[in-house]
């Protein structure tokens, strides 16, 4: 076979038969040991919305509001059926008999699903919301938590269903601290309830307030419930753990 060379030759090395057959016999064992991987899907503004979403709807009833809210929150899940599946929140949905809000009301929806649908971290958006303050006033909730605004619960709600699908998770307390506030609550259980049985009627004074905690508790920082008692001479919350001496 005569083969025409049209470049100048700057070197030359001889190959010997067995050198051909050496790589063409080490090709189809790289090929079988690197399977190709499935791309990882994120969460970007072009992953298309599918037909059907699962989601959740939470009832929000507020004072501030003759006619309850409705807050739906429709996830999509990525990577379905693979070890790097992962729900994630897509769009919401508020919903009322009271239309005195609506414009607002669309708005934020809007806002908050274009935040989901851009990707990356978004439980930012729980602290903003929590943190918006009424003029007029917040209020408490069922269980006694304080709400400082309506904005604030739907914030309240949002961080729920994250944590329901696994993007916040709650700071466990350590045994210690479990274990302290079990024994200061049976400790003021059982106090109350000698009070109610000598003293009678008067032992309604010594009833838990509304988030089940005593009356003389006053409202924590860091959990906003009603919950904050003095023990051992420092602020203690019985809900969160929090304390003012550290």
């Amino acid at each position: 076979m005569t083969i025409k060379i049209e470049k100048k030759i700057k070197g030359y090395q001889v190959v010997k038969p067995e050198d051909k057959a050496a790589p063409a016999a080490a090709a189809p064992e790289k090929k079988a040991a690197e399977p190709r991987q499935a791309e990882i899907i994120q969460m970007h503004e072009s992953v298309e919305r599918p037909e059907a979403l699962i989601g959740s709807t939470f009832k929000i009833k507020s004072p501030l509001f003759e006619h309850a809210l409705y807050v739906t929150i429709n996830d999509i899940v990525l990577n379905q059926g693979t070890p790097h599946e992962q729900r994630r929140p897509f769009e919401i949905f508020i919903n009322s008999k009271n239309m005195d809000h609506f414009q607002w009301i669309v708005a934020l929806t809007r806002i908050l699903s274009a935040v989901f649908r851009k990707g990356g971290d978004v439980t930012f958006i729980v602290e903003e919301l929590k943190a918006v303050f009424d003029p007029r006033g917040g209020y408490f909730k069922a269980g006694g938590v304080y709400m400082p605004s309506i904005v604030a619960e739907i914030g309240a709600v949002i961080e729920q269903h994250m944590k329901n699908i696994g993007l916040i998770h709650d700071p466990e307390m350590d045994e210690a601290q479990k274990k302290l506030i079990a024994e200061k609550r049976a400790a003021y259980e059982a106090g109350a309830a000698g009070k109610k049985a000598s003293d009678g009627a008067a032992a309604l004074k010594g009833e838990s307030n509304a988030s089940g905690f005593p009356p003389g508790a006053t409202l924590c920082a860091k959990c906003n419930t009603q919950a904050l008692v003095l023990m051992d001479g420092c602020q203690t919350c019985l809900n969160c753990g929090y304390s003012k001496c550290g």
